[in-house]
C-alpha cells in the first residue's frame, strides 16, 4: 500500500497551492452568492410576494456588502496596504471588480422588477403605480395621506451661504431639489422619512367575484418618494420648484472599535453606533434624469468618488420591498404556512418529567426550522423555575427584540438563580440590540460579560448546573446558530441537547474562559477557536488521507456558510490530491476552485439557496468507516479560526450520526431544485433533475417529513 501512495506524494509536491490561480477573490465570491439570491427572485416558481422579497434581501445584503467591504477595501487603498488576498488581486483592483459585477446586479435586479414582478403582481391585483399612473381620485386621497402624515415629519434643508451643506446619513433616501427665487437657484435637500412606509397605501378596491364566490380585494401603493416630490410647493411657499431627484447613501459602516484605549466597551460601541451615520461615502445611487449639475453638487459636497455614483433606472433601494411583503396577507402569494413541531423525545409528559429527565435518555439533536424553537426556550424556562438549578451560563450573540430567550434569564435570576451571561456587543448591526439587553440583563442583577478583548465571541452554548442529591449534573444546549426565536424560524440551524460529563466539564471550562482568566490550551471534545480549532480539524483532515491512503475510503462532506481560509483550501487541495472524495455544500463564499486537474477534481461543491437561509455547519469525516460528525459555530473563514471564540462539538450519538449522515447531507448532494453546482472559474450551474429523476427540493423534502413525523 506504500508503494502506491508513493506517486500520490510526488504530485502533491509539485503542486504550488500557493498559484493565486487557485483561489477564487473573496469579494467576488460574495457577490456571486448575492447573484444566486437574485436567481430566487427571478425563478417563476416561486411564490410572487416571495420573489418580491429575494428582490429585498438583494438589495439589503448588496447595501451591506458597500457599507462593510466595499468600505474596508477603501481605506486599504487610502492607506497603501500592499498585502493581496490569496487570489492575488490588490485593494484597486477588487474595487474596479466590484463595481462591474455589482452594477450589473443591481441593473438586472430592477430589471427583474419592472419587466416581471411587477406586471405579475398587478394581474395577482397588487398593483405597484408611479404617481403620474394614479387617477384623480387615487390623487386626491394620497394628497389628504400627504398633508396629514407625511408633511409634517419632512424638514428641507437648504444650501447656501448661510446653510452648509446638510449631513446626509447612511441609508437614507432623499430628494435633491433645485427651486427659483427672485431669480435666484437654491440647492435643497429633504430627507424621506424612513418611519413611513416606502410604499404608501392606497385605498383597496374589490374586484370582481371569484367562481368560489369570494370577492377579492386589488391592493394599490404608490412610491413615496413620488408623492413628496408631487408635493413639494407645500414646502417651499412662494417659490418655483424647478426639478428634484431621489438619491440614495450608502456609507462606510465598519467601525473599528479600539478596546485597548476603550475604558468602558459598552459606552465605546454606543458611540460608534451613533458616527456609523456618518462614515465616508461608499456608494450613492441616482437616476437617468439627474442632471449633472446636481450630479456635481453631490459629489462635490459628500466628497465621495464620482466612480462610486451608480445611475439606475427605477427605484433606489430595493430593500424597502420586505416591508410589501409583509403589508399584504395574501397567502396564495407566499409560501404555504407551517407549525413546526416538537421532536418526540422532547414532547414531555407534566406528570412524568421535564426536558432534563429527556437528556438523561440520551442525547436530543434539534434541526431547525423544521423542529420548533420553543424547546429551547423550555430548556431556559424550566431552569429558571426547578428549585435544584443553582446557575445558568450563557452566550448570547444576536438574540434580537422581544426576546423569550433573555426574559427567561431574568426570570431564573428573580427566582435566585446564579445567571451568567456573555452578551457580544460587537455583533455588527446587532450593536444597539444587544447593549439594550446588556443593560436590561444588568438592572435584573444577572452578571453580564462583554467579551474578550480583541475577540468576538461567536460561540452558542448554554449551560446550566443542577444539583442532583449529592452530585452536580451540567446540561446544555449546544448549537451552530443564534438564541433567536425569530430568525429560528427562517435559518436552517442544528442544536443539541446533552448532559455528556465531557461536554459539561468543556463547557464549564470554555465560560470560565470566557468569564474570567485562563490560559486553557486542551479540551476532552470540544474544538474552541481560536484554541485548538484549526489544529484539530487539520488534523483530522490529514487522518483522512491516511484512511484514503490504507483504505482507499477518504470521505469529507462539509457544509458550512463560507470557506475563505487559505490554509485549509490547501489542507482540502492536499485531501483531493490524495485521493480523498470530498463534498462541499457551501452556502456563500468558497474561494476554493473544484474540479482542477491534479489539485481538486475531486472535490465537488454545492451551494443551496431557498426559502430558509442555510447556516448550520457540519463537518463530517469518514474515519475508515468509523464516521465522526462535529457540529458548530465556526465556519472555515481566518476570522473565525483566528478572531473568534468559536465552538464545535462532536455528535457522538450513532443514530445521530445516521441520521445526519443518510438523512440530511446525502439528501443536500442530491438536491436537484435548489442546488448549483460551481464551476472551476467560480461560476454556478442549476443542477437539473437528469432523466427518470425525480425532483428534490431538500428544504422541502426536510420540511414534508418532518411534519409527516409529527402526524405519525
Amino acid at each position: 500500500m506504500a508503494k502506491s501512495s508513493e506517486p500520490q506524494v510526488e504530485d502533491e509536491v509539485k503542486v504550488d497551492l500557493d498559484d493565486p490561480n487557485l483561489f477564487i477573490n473573496r469579494e467576488l465570491g460574495l457577490l456571486e452568492f448575492h447573484r444566486r439570491v437574485l436567481e430566487e427572485a427571478e425563478d417563476e416558481s416561486n411564490p410572487l410576494l416571495e420573489r418580491v422579497k429575494f428582490l429585498g434581501i438583494v438589495g439589503s445584503i448588496l447595501d451591506e456588502f458597500y457599507m462593510v467591504r466595499v468600505a474596508g477595501l477603501k481605506k486599504q487603498v487610502a492607506a497603501g496596504v500592499v498585502d493581496v488576498p490569496p487570489d492575488g488581486m490588490t485593494p484597486a483592483e477588487q474595487i474596479a471588480a466590484i463595481r462591474k459585477v455589482a452594477y450589473q446586479l443591481m441593473v438586472e435586479s430592477r430589471e427583474c422588477l419592472r419587466d416581471d414582478i411587477l406586471p405579475r403582481l398587478g394581474e395577482a391585483g397588487v398593483h405597484i403605480l408611479d404617481y403620474e399612473a394614479l387617477n384623480s381620485k387615487q390623487k386626491e386621497n394620497v394628497k389628504s395621506y400627504f398633508d396629514e402624515v407625511v408633511f409634517p415629519v419632512l424638514t428641507p434643508l437648504g444650501f447656501d451661504p448661510g446653510h452648509p451643506f446638510p449631513h446626509i446619513s447612511n441609508l437614507s433616501l432623499n430628494l435633491a431639489v433645485l427651486i427659483r427665487e427672485n431669480g435666484h437657484h437654491h440647492f435643497a435637500r429633504i430627507k424621506i422619512p424612513g418611519t413611513l412606509p416606502r410604499l404608501v397605501p392606497i385605498k383597496r378596491s374589490s374586484g370582481s367575484v371569484r367562481k368560489d364566490g369570494t370577492v377579492p380585494h386589488n391592493h394599490y401603493f404608490v412610491w413615496l418618494e413620488q408623492v413628496i416630490a408631487a408635493n413639494l410647493d407645500a414646502l417651499f411657499p412662494g417659490m418655483e420648484v424647478l426639478e428634484s431627484h431621489p438619491f440614495r447613501v450608502i456609507r462606510d459602516a465598519d467601525f473599528v472599535i479600539q478596546e485597548l484605549e476603550a475604558s468602558d466597551l459598552l459606552e465605546t460601541i454606543e458611540d460608534g453606533v451613533r458616527q456609523r451615520r456618518f462614515g465616508s461615502v461608499t456608494r450613492v445611487t441616482v437616476n437617468d434624469e439627474m442632471p449633472s449639475h446636481i450630479r456635481e453638487i453631490l459629489i462635490e459636497n459628500m466628497e465621495m468618488d464620482r466612480n462610486d455614483m451608480y445611475t439606475l433606472e427605477g427605484p433606489l433601494g430595493l430593500s424597502s420591498l420586505m416591508g410589501l411583503y409583509g403589508s399584504i396577507e395574501r397567502y396564495d402569494l407566499k409560501y404555504p404556512p407551517f407549525s413546526p413541531p416538537v421532536p418526540a423525545p422532547l414532547r414531555i409528559d407534566p406528570v412524568d418529567g421535564n426536558i432534563f429527565s429527556a437528556m438523561r435518555r440520551g442525547d436530543i439533536l434539534i434541526h431547525h426550522p423544521y423542529d420548533s424553537f420553543k424547546p429551547v426556550v423550555d430548556f431556559l424556562r424550566t431552569a429558571a423555575r426547578d428549585p435544584d438549578v443553582l446557575a445558568i451560563k450563557q452566550t448570547l450573540y444576536r438574540v434580537g427584540r422581544n426576546s423569550p430567550v433573555v426574559r427567561a434569564l431574568m426570570e431564573a435570576r428573580e427566582n435566585g438563580k446564579q445567571v451568567t451571561v456573555l452578551v457580544e456587543l460587537k455583533a455588527r448591526f446587532d450593536e444597539e440590540s444587544n447593549i439594550e439587553w446588556a443593560k436590561a440583563l444588568e438592572r435584573e442583577g444577572v452578571h453580564v460579560i462583554y467579551g474578550l478583548l480583541g475577540l468576538k465571541t461567536h460561540s452558542k452554548i448554554a449551560l446550566v448546573v443542577r444539583q442532583e442529591g449529592e452530585t452536580i449534573r451540567r446540561y446544555m444546549h449546544l448549537a451552530t446558530g443564534n438564541y433567536n426565536a425569530i430568525t429560528a424560524q427562517l435559518y436552517e440551524d442544528i442544536g443539541l441537547f446533552t448532559c455528556d460529563e465531557d461536554l459539561g466539564a468543556d463547557a464549564t471550562d470554555l465560560l470560565n474562559y470566557l468569564t474570567g482568566y485562563s490560559a486553557k490550551m486542551d479540551y476532552r471534545k470540544l474544538l474552541v477557536a481560536p484554541i485548538n480549532l484549526r489544529d484539530r480539524i487539520d488534523d483530522l483532515i490529514e487522518r483522512e488521507i491516511e484512511h484514503q491512503r490504507t483504505d482507499k475510503n477518504g470521505h469529507l462532506i462539509f457544509k458550512m456558510n463560507s470557506l475563505v481560509d487559505k490554509r485549509m483550501i490547501q489542507s482540502l487541495y492536499r485531501a483531493s490530491n490524495a485521493g480523498v472524495k470530498i463534498d462541499l455544500i457551501v452556502r456563500g463564499i468558497c474561494c476554493l476552485r473544484p474540479g482542477i486537474e491534479g489539485v481538486s477534481e475531486n472535490i465537488r461543491v454545492i451551494s443551496v439557496v431557498g426559502r430558509f437561509l442555510e447556516h448550520s455547519r457540519i463537518y463530517y469525516f469518514c474515519n475508515g468507516g468509523n464516521e465522526e460528525i462535529f457540529l458548530g459555530s465556526a465556519d472555515l473563514m481566518p476570522r473565525n479560526l483566528n478572531r473568534r471564540v468559536e465552538l464545535v462539538f462532536p455528535l457522538e450519538d450513532a443514530s445521530l450520526v445516521r441520521y445526519l449522515r443518510d438523512g440530511v447531507l446525502d439528501e443536500y448532494m442530491h438536491d436537484n431544485v435548489k442546488a448549483r453546482i460551481m464551476q472551476s472559474d467560480g461560476t454556478y450551474v442549476r443542477r437539473k433533475p437528469e432523466s427518470k429523476e425525480e425532483p428534490l427540493n431538500i428544504q422541502t423534502y426536510l420540511l414534508e417529513q418532518r411534519l409527516e413525523t409529527s402526524e405519525d
